[in-house]
Order: structure tokens, then C-alpha cells, then sequence
């Protein structure tokens, strides 16, 4: 009965060095595997962001009148449609370093920069738009904020000729 005791206790201390051992795995790869994912999500992003900006390029080289859509996911952070300034805008935090902090750098036309804060980042790519044309939101110089969903929004752009500033007007809609 003492033997039979004795087994009984070692199987329950060798099942809790197993979830020690366990715990201590997982509290280790899990910031790895949120930096990987959010990696991961920048990536994809700067891929959204040159998505509109090839859509944007095509549709003023198509004239007046020519219309897309663009579908987006949005997994973290948001994305700011910036009329006033004509930027586009993705912005999220971070546990991962994407770039030099507090450093600018342009990867194609989306200019990146990561911003320290404490042991996060504030990740920023923002598409220049280098006044090549107007960009607007439902017909108005305004800003738009889209946030995370679970469903891709679809955002409808249009060109909508020469402005009085003489340039090409693109109007995003959200569908």
C-alpha cells in the first residue's frame, strides 16, 4: 500500500515539472510568435499599400470616369484615408522593431517609420503621394479611419478628372 502511495506522488510531481517545463517554454516563444505575426502584418500591409498605389496609378493613366476596387484586410492597427493631406495611412503597435526607430525610410513609395514607445512601437507606412493628385473620401477633402475586421472592406476608387488645383481628383468610397 506504501509503494502503491509513493508512485502515485511521484507521477503527480513529475506532471507538474512537465507543465512547469511547459509554462516556461511558452512564456518564452510566445512574444517570439506575436513579433513574427506582427512582422507578418506589416508585411502585408506595405503590400495593401502598394496595391493602392498601382490602382491609383492605372486609374489616372485611364482617365475621367475610370473606377476600381480595391478589397482590404485590416488584421491590426488602421488605415486613415488622409484627404486633407492626400496621404493614405496604416498605422499599428507593435512589440516588433520594424525599422531604425525614429528613422525614416522609403521602401518604394511608402515611406516607413517606427516610433519607441516604452517596450511597443507605433509603426507607420504612409503612401506619399508627392502631389501627383487629389485624394478624397466620399467627395470631401476629409479623413477616414478604418479599423480591424473580420471582413476585407472594399473600397470603390475613382478618378474623377482634373480639380481646380489642376489635379486628378481620386475619390475613394467605401462599399
Amino acid at each position: 500500500m506504501q509503494k502503491r502511495g509513493q508512485e502515485l506522488i511521484e507521477a503527480v510531481i513529475y506532471i507538474l515539472i512537465a507543465l512547469a517545463i511547459m509554462g516556461l517554454l511558452m512564456a518564452v516563444a510566445y512574444p517570439k510568435i506575436e513579433k513574427m505575426k506582427d512582422k507578418a502584418i506589416i508585411d502585408q500591409s506595405i503590400d495593401m499599400l502598394e496595391k493602392i498605389d498601382s490602382t491609383i496609378t492605372e486609374m489616372r493613366r485611364g482617365g475621367p470616369g475610370n473606377q476600381r476596387i480595391v478589397e482590404l484586410g485590416i488584421k491590426k492597427g488602421f488605415l486613415k484615408i488622409e484627404g486633407v493631406q492626400d496621404d493614405v495611412i496604416f498605422e499599428m503597435e507593435s512589440a516588433y522593431t520594424y525599422s531604425e526607430p525614429g528613422q525614416d525610410y522609403l521602401q518604394g513609395n511608402i515611406l516607413v517609420h517606427t516610433k519607441k514607445i516604452g517596450d511597443a512601437n507605433t509603426i507607420t507606412l504612409t503612401l506619399r503621394n508627392n502631389g501627383e493628385y487629389n485624394l478624397t473620401y466620399n467627395g470631401e477633402d476629409k479623413i477616414k479611419d478604418l479599423t480591424r475586421a473580420s471582413l476585407p472592406y472594399n473600397l470603390l476608387l475613382s478618378n474623377k478628372g482634373e480639380g481646380t488645383n489642376e489635379k486628378i481628383i481620386i475619390d475613394i468610397i467605401l462599399k
